[in-house]
């Protein structure tokens, strides 16, 4: 007969509270747009959360990418008319300043525990000031982020017809480089118009990060692209800002129909770098605007069926 002691049960160290892995803001340099980039593992908390935050008036959109919600925040405070089951939590304030950046929740019941308990013990946090939650109660938190930048990286061409594959060399990269200073965000593989010299599917990848140290980035993810492509067409550009809407004509271009090289050349400067200028340049830029845009990146528009 099995005692009870030799069939211990697990331990739950925190019953009710569930930790998100890492939580991130992205400001432009102006400190007026804020993305806040909310890793979660509980999806049901998680999309609970994305629709009640939504009815901020600080947060202007909200999405899923993957296993993170993302929110596009104007900075200021706030104050919450919560009410239980229509209204029960929110972000009541943003606030950005040289090096940091920080977010206030507030919250009803559970409502609360996510937004005080769950998000102050987020990887990710340098400090946070947070009330008692649990039950019925109204608590809140501030927690204080790094203020980072945005720093998206095309490449294109890394392969040969007999070996190589530019989608999974480029997410070795991004996690080879991921440090505490920069944290890699997302992949995303841009379907391109299928030209003649194309390796096999022609397409580029455009990797996300959000970082403190973005030359440091940049250096790392060079290095070794060089040293581990395979093709001596590499591309790879770097577009450092927070939204590469003014890439997104030249992108579609790209994925319509060949282009002279030319037209490339005209954007160069600014938030854009091409450090890497093999031919693969033309499509490590143009992958560039549709980061984490998936049904529009994985588009084939070669006017067949």
């Amino acid at each position: 007969m099995t005692s009870i002691d030799e069939n211990p049960q697990p331990w739950l160290p925190d019953p009710y509270i569930i930790r998100y892995p890492r939580i991130v803001a992205v400001s432009d340099r102006d400190g007026r747009n804020v993305e806040l980039v909310e890793f979660f593992e509980c999806t049901g908390g998680a999309m609970w959360a994305r629709l009640h935050y939504a009815k901020s008036p600080l947060v202007r959109s909200v999405r899923t990418v993957a296993s993170s919600s993302r929110y596009l925040l104007n900075p200021g405070h706030i104050n919450l008319d919560l009410e239980g089951s229509r209204f029960p939590a929110g972000i009541c304030g943003v606030e950005v300043d040289e090096s940091e950046i920080a977010i206030s929740y507030i919250g009803l019941g559970g409502g609360g525990v996510g937004a005080s308990g769950c998000r102050s013990l987020a990887g990710g946090v340098i400090r946070t000031e947070c009330d008692p939650c649990g039950g019925g109660k109204k608590a809140g938190a501030t927690i204080w982020l790094p203020r980072r930048e945005r720093i998206l990286i095309g490449v294109d061409d890394t392969d040969t017809p007999e070996e190589g594959a530019t989608w999974t060399l480029s997410h070795n990269i991004a996690k080879a480089v991921e440090t505490p200073e920069s944290c890699y965000l997302s992949h995303t593989i841009v379907q391109l118009f299928p030209v003649p010299y194309r390796t096999k599917n022609c397409v580029a990848v455009v990797c996300e990060f959000a970082t403190t140290d973005p030359a440091g980035l940049i250096r790392s993810f060079q290095a070794l692209l060089e040293r581990y492509t395979l093709s001596e067409k590499t591309g790879m550009a770097v577009y450092a800002g927070f939204d590469p809407s003014d890439l997104e004509e030249y992108g579609w271009a790209v994925k319509r129909g060949e282009v002279n090289p030319e037209r490339l050349s005209a954007l160069e400067g600014g938030n854009l770098q091409c450090l890497i200028k093999g031919r693969g340049i033309i499509g490590a830029v143009a992958a560039i605007p549709f980061y984490t845009r998936y049904e529009e990146a994985l588009l084939l528009c070669d006017g067949k069926r």
